[in-house]
């Protein structure tokens, strides 16, 4: 006698159904990649001038993020520095940006609008501060800059804050004693080949690309800062954030040093505001830090940021959605 299978009700069947389409949907969200299609609207990411290392990040970074988050349109808007970056943060101009951790104490400790709404969501990498003169200048010191034309950076940058510092522990007068010249990165080059300055001061990644391409057509040469730093450390705060470094010698394998080059170093930070979008900075979090060696590889000061030092955003506290990611891959 054939076998009959038992009959299946109707409500059997559908229960039986729903527990597998539940099954299924936790499988295709467990196995698909990673990415975040619920985030949709836009950002803008202040960065920096064209030819300075924030805002070729920044467009390095623009396409990370179109990856992750396809539904986000990223918009970058190049400003003249850290402390316009800061400004266009607190004023809603813009989400995210990056600002030496100098920069971000002084705005806190003047009071700026805004102030007590910003938050940290990475320490990225150390900017390395450059006095650059030409090869046969008889500059060797800050302190030789006395009667010079000197490009100081531009009024919200922070090329003029550490400049300016820099100026006043060499014992001299920022305004007086030289002949400033506020213009930045992607004019001084031209200045100084031209005779028109006769240094001027950058704060920012190594190498910049703009002062390795000026080495490739005028002899130039970086001036050590490292006899300056004990005096603006004494300073307090915001100096307290530099710090002793050395530029090696071949971070411009064409400039005429013979040597490694003391000088200082700063932080910087990824800035955002306590107003941020926790799903959203937690995402970007991600980004910055899993892009790195892509980036890395085109800046070459990307490859320093590093998931155990990026949690240090001193003097901000960190936002709730990078502290988020933070704690997800803690070990």
């Amino acid at each position: 006698m054939p076998l009959v299978p038992p009959r299946i009700s109707r409500r059997h069947a559908l229960r039986a159904l729903v527990a597998v389409l539940a099954v299924l949907g936790v499988l295709a969200w467990w196995l698909k990649p990673f990415s975040a299609p619920e985030l949709k609207g836009g950002l803008a990411f202040s960065t920096g001038v064209r030819t300075g290392v924030y805002h070729r990040y920044g467009q390095l970074l623009e396409q990370e993020l179109r990856q992750d988050m396809p539904e986000v349109k990223v918009r970058l808007e190049t400003s003249e520095g850290s402390q316009q970056n800061l400004q266009r943060i607190t004023s809603g101009e813009a989400d995210f940006t990056v600002a030496t951790a100098d920069a971000v104490a002084k705005y806190r400790q003047d009071g700026k609008p805004g102030a007590a709404w910003l938050r940290g969501v990475a320490r990225l990498y150390d900017d390395y501060v450059q006095l650059v003169v030409p090869a046969g200048s008889p500059v060797q010191s800050a302190r030789d800059l006395r009667g010079k034309r000197v490009a100081v950076g531009q009024d919200g940058s922070g090329v003029r804050l550490i400049s300016e510092r820099l100026l006043t522990a060499a014992k001299l007068d920022p305004r007086r004693d030289i002949t400033p010249v506020s213009i930045g990165i992607d004019t001084m080059p031209a200045e100084l080949e031209a005779g028109r300055i006769d240094a001027f001061f950058w704060s920012g990644g190594l190498p910049t690309n703009a002062v390795r391409e000026l080495s490739e057509r005028f002899e130039i040469r970086l001036v050590q800062l490292g006899d300056l730093v004990e005096q603006l450390q004494a300073s307090g705060s915001p100096a307290r954030y530099y710090r002793a470094a050395v530029m090696p010698q071949d971070a411009y394998t064409l400039a005429r040093n013979t040597s490694a080059v003391a000088t200082l170093a700063v932080p910087n930070l990824l800035v955002t505001t306590e107003k941020a979008d926790p799903e959203l900075t937690e995402q970007f979090t991600r980004t910055v830090i899993l892009s790195r060696d892509g980036i890395g590889r085109e800046v070459h000061a990307a490859q320093l940021v590093d998931l155990r030092t990026a949690i240090y955003t001193d003097p901000l506290d960190l936002h709730e959605g990078a502290r988020r990611y933070y704690r997800s891959v803690k070990p």
